[in-house]
């Protein structure tokens, strides 16, 4: 018998029998045809808040990883917290804290629960915060604040939490790599050990991500491809709304967006975003309103406008949640059709609200705003625009104009 060296999973080298050329012998197959696959009941959970729910699809599916990113001090951590507590009311929840100590994310649960009981009098916040650690809730969320991979592995198999959040991964580290965590390495290895232990007991894991100065995920891209979803938390920091965007989703679509506002009780759904974007009740000279789909969530925003003579020999266009390529296109157009001689004036373009409208249907609204600035002229009141302009200046029709209209209307 010839014999051929394999290697396993777990790095060791076994030897496998081949039978010879003259020699036929049955093998063992793994693999089943694909109508032959159990199936099994999708039974999403609920995270406790709708925003994160329609953002991953529906809720959290159990064995799947989430990787949430954004910038420091964005509210991630706050927004898992708040999350956690709300998932321990129904299933058991672990949340590791790789990054601060037991007594500091305590201090932030506690100013959680506070500020979410502040009916309660100021002589009754003693009784009522050391009530709350009494409950279901509380008893049914662990906390464990620890960066090795391998302890942090033996608590998800003593507890079998039906979630868990992990603080952040590239806090983690493997004590058999060399390297320092946050490496390469070491979040590669991190993120795989986790993803195996979630697919084999159907822990549902919520991960948080660290991202460069650049804006994009810290570590290797493999990490994006491990993991289910992909979800970024954007938002100014001169601002108190938060953005929640799904850019990766293996069980719902794509480019899903909620909206959440900071406050003193930590983070608060936003269940009519188009009022967060939509400028005063007073009309000016320079403004349109337009109709912009996030994912299936429409959003009626506001567009501001400014058109100035220019004192250079080249004028400056500046925009800000709109490219400034496509508003360099739509000025053209203007030009070339309209005859504006926008060539010789200076052209500022805003979205209110700060958020960032990428679709064309947002064309007409620009057009609109730059000519109204232009010939200082204010929009009838009520007045929506939803349209894309081509280069010949035709109008072109866009998707989703029937639930743009509802909303316009509501």
């Amino acid at each position: 018998m010839e014999q051929v060296v394999v290697a396993s999973d777990s790095r060791r080298r076994r030897l496998v029998s081949a039978p010879a050329e003259n020699q036929t012998a049955a093998v063992a197959r793994r693999s089943e045809p694909i109508y032959a696959v159990g199936d099994r009941p999708l039974q999403r959970l609920a995270s406790g808040y709708g925003e994160l729910d329609r953002v991953l699809g529906g809720g959290l599916v159990p064995g799947s990883l989430v990787l949430l990113g954004g910038d420091p001090g964005i509210g991630k951590s706050t927004l898992l917290l708040q999350s956690a507590q709300a998932m321990a009311l129904r299933h058991s929840v672990l949340y590791v804290s790789a990054e601060e100590s037991a007594q500091q994310v305590k201090l932030r649960w506690r100013r959680l629960v506070d500020q979410l009981s502040s009916s309660d009098n100021a002589a009754d916040n003693a009784t009522s915060s050391n009530a709350v650690t009494e409950n279901s809730a509380n008893l049914n969320l662990q906390l464990l604040a620890e960066t090795d991979l391998e302890l942090v592995l033996q608590e998800l198999e003593a507890l079998r939490p039906a979630v868990a959040v992990i603080d952040s991964i590239q806090a983690l580290h493997d004590a058999d790599l060399s390297s320092a965590p946050g490496s390469v390495a070491q979040v590669r290895e991190c993120a795989a050990a986790l993803a195996r232990i979630a697919k084999r007991q159907g822990t549902a894991l919520l991960l948080v991500g660290h991202v460069t100065k650049e804006g994009v995920l810290a570590g290797p891209k493999v990490l994006e491809h491990l993991v289910d979803a992909v979800l970024t938390f954007e938002g100014d920091r001169f601002a108190s709304h938060r953005l929640l965007r799904a850019v990766k989703n293996r069980f719902g679509a794509t480019h899903e967006l909620g909206v959440f506002e900071m406050r003193g009780q930590g983070l608060a759904e936003v269940t009519n975003p188009s009022e967060l974007f939509l400028g005063n009740d007073e009309p000016s000279a320079g403004t349109a309103t337009i109709v912009a789909c996030e994912g299936t969530r429409p959003l009626v925003v506001e567009l501001q406008a400014l058109v100035s003579t220019t004192s250079y020999a080249s004028p400056r266009r500046t925009a800000t949640g709109i490219g400034t390529n496509r508003l360099h296109q739509i000025l053209a157009v203007l030009e070339k059709h309209l005859g504006i001689p926008l060539s010789r004036f200076d052209c500022y373009l805003a979205v209110a609200g700060g958020l960032e409208v990428e679709e064309p249907a947002a064309d007409l609204g620009v057009a609109a705003a730059v000519v109204a600035s232009y010939r200082d002229l204010i929009m009838p009141p009520g007045t929506v625009l939803v349209g894309e302009l081509g280069l010949g200046g035709q109008l072109r029709p866009v998707a989703q104009l029937e639930l743009r209209l509802q909303e316009s209307a509501r």
